[in-house]
């Protein structure tokens, strides 16, 4: 059984009104454990994908690391975390159809932002001094390795490209959210278990085999890279990834998402009475 498109804006609208009026402290618990779950996901990416890069197949690796990342985003919407790539689209929802200030709006995304990005660097924290080294020592892991190279494959081209890899950061991220979101609608077109697991997946899985960027996944690669030696500084990494991602994220989200769905089923929206 699936819900038609425009009882998928009516649950975009609920969902946004009922983020919107959680208290800070639920929100940075929510977002604290989402952040670790899309980083469990981005940790398990990096692991099946190492040793992966032979050149025959270039894709493969991708392929792999996009199968296994959208168990964080299962996680997190079939028990009701805060992440703020989702919020992005859900809570302009509520705005538009006057259930949620815009104040509150951006009240919720700063403390979830926050709480992700701590729930994140949690886990980088982990990886770092586990799997991703032997025994907790200096010497790196084959998944140690891999980590580092995808943290500096993350933020040094965009350096040497300059602006234009600023720019080009910032519409993989709007790519990416659209993508995200498209995910969080086919989750709440299905009524039962499987389809939102199958409507989740799929989406997920293109964003990061195409390699788009997260901004709430970046903040888990990035991190376990500098912590294991990645030649990225942390103004490296908030300047030239998480900055214009970030932004890319709330366009995608916001416009490409959010409003567009609006537009297209406002009119057959329930009226109030």
């Amino acid at each position: 059984m699936a819900n038609k498109p425009v009882e998928i804006v009516q649950n975009c609208c609920t969902a946004g009104t009922y983020k919107g009026g959680l208290s800070v402290p639920n929100w940075l618990m929510r977002s604290f454990m989402a952040g670790m779950y899309i980083a469990v996901g981005g940790a398990l990416a990096t692991v099946c994908g190492t040793g992966l890069d032979t050149g025959v197949a270039p894709g493969m690796k991708s392929l792999i690391a996009g199968a296994v990342f959208p168990v964080g985003l299962i996680a997190i919407v079939l028990t009701g975390m805060e992440l703020f790539t989702g919020d992005c689209m859900l809570m302009p929802v509520a705005c538009l159809n006057k259930k949620l200030a815009v104040k509150r709006m951006l009240m919720a995304w700063f403390w979830v932002y926050i709480g992700n990005f701590v729930g994140s660097i949690f886990w980088a924290y982990i990886m770092a001094v586990g799997p991703c080294v032997k025994g907790g020592g200096a010497e790196l892991t084959a998944f140690g390795q891999n980590a580092i190279a995808i943290a500096e494959g993350k933020v040094l081209p965009y350096i040497a490209q300059g602006g234009m890899g600023w720019w080009s950061a910032m519409l993989k991220g709007v790519a990416c959210n659209i993508l995200v979101n498209v995910a969080i609608l086919l989750a709440f077109s299905s009524k039962n278990m499987i389809g939102k697991f199958f409507g989740i997946w799929f989406p997920i899985m293109a964003f990061v085999a195409t390699g788009f960027e997260h901004s709430v996944a970046n903040m888990y690669f990035i991190p376990t890279g500098i912590m294991l030696g990645a030649h990225v500084s942390w103004v490296d990494f908030l300047a030239w990834n998480l900055a214009p991602v970030t932004l890319g994220n709330i366009i995608g989200g916001m416009v490409f998402i959010g409003f567009v769905y609006q537009y297209a089923f406002k009119g057959e929206l329930p009226k109030e009475t």
